[in-house]
């Protein structure tokens, strides 16, 4: 046994039995090859162990760790010696509660923060809920690249949100000023406001995308394989985040937030500012 456990090629050609009775060689159901693996063996009071990690691909966690523990009941293993089948649901779950917590938490402190920032719960409300709409790009880009639930995904996501939001603050505060400064409320106002804003918020775009566009190529390599999913997120959320500032919440703004303004007396109607 140990002139065969020392042999390369009698290991690739070590029967094993399978589900149908019969017998087939190991190197004909998985990849036999040398690697360098450092094994760490740990202590757990007086006990060592060794463990012995699967990634699971195709199936549910749960479903997979309890098949693993059926099929081990049946082993018989040395004195003093046992396996334990653990699995990572219960801290996942764990995780899933408290990253719903924090995102709820966020989201109540974003929507204060946006009423203080204009001074006003409609305009505060209207950006708050156009905001999924920045997020389509980078989601329809995770969805397709199948990482919507990893750290790169959640991270790209929030990077766009946070572009989003300065975009739509900066905005809605312009159109703000305007009034201000004695524009009357109306289309003139909106479209005035939006050319203003266009060029920035154009150049800012176009500036980290052209900043990010190496990274999808960096990506590959190895230690920085998080940057691909993350960039590539980033970059599908940057499109949908400057239609959001440029297109959608002018058009909501327009809708929903300019009120009509009566004119003075002895003005025509054509010369309102009102829609």
């Amino acid at each position: 046994m140990f002139q065969k456990r020392r042999s390369f090629d009698d290991i690739r050609n070590m029967l094993i039995d399978s589900p149908t009775g019969g017998q087939v060689r190991l190197g004909d159901i998985a990849a036999v090859r040398i690697r360098p693996n450092p094994t760490d063996i740990k202590h757990d009071a007086v006990a060592r162990y060794v463990d012995v990690s699967a990634d699971v691909h195709g199936r549910d966690v749960n479903a997979v760790t309890s098949e693993v523990k059926d099929k081990v009941r049946a082993v018989t293993f040395p004195a003093e010696h046992h396996l334990e089948v653990l699995s990572d649901s219960a801290q996942q779950q764990s995780t899933r509660q408290r990253v719903l917590a924090y995102g709820l938490a966020f989201v109540v402190l974003l929507f204060f923060l946006l009423q203080a920032s204009f001074g006003s719960w409609r305009l505060a409300t209207l950006l708050f809920l156009a905001l999924p709409v920045a997020l389509t790009g980078g989601v329809l880009v995770a969805v397709l690249r199948r990482d919507v639930l990893s750290l790169a995904a959640l991270l790209g996501l929030l990077a766009v949100l946070a572009v989003a939001v300065r975009s739509g603050v900066l905005l809605f505060r312009h159109f703000q000023q305007l009034e201000r400064e004695g524009e009357l409320p109306g289309r003139g106002l909106v479209l005035r406001g939006t050319l203003d804003r266009s060029g920035p918020v154009l150049v800012s775009a176009l500036a980290t995308a052209a900043a990010l566009a190496p990274l999808l190529v960096l990506g590959v390599t190895a230690g920085l394989e998080v940057l691909q999913p993350l960039v590539a997120i980033i970059l599908g959320g940057l499109v949908t985040s400057t239609l959001l500032t440029l297109v959608v919440l002018p058009v909501l703004y327009l809708l929903f937030a300019v009120r009509p303004q009566p004119a003075p007396a002895g003005v025509p109607d054509r010369a309102r500012g009102a829609l």
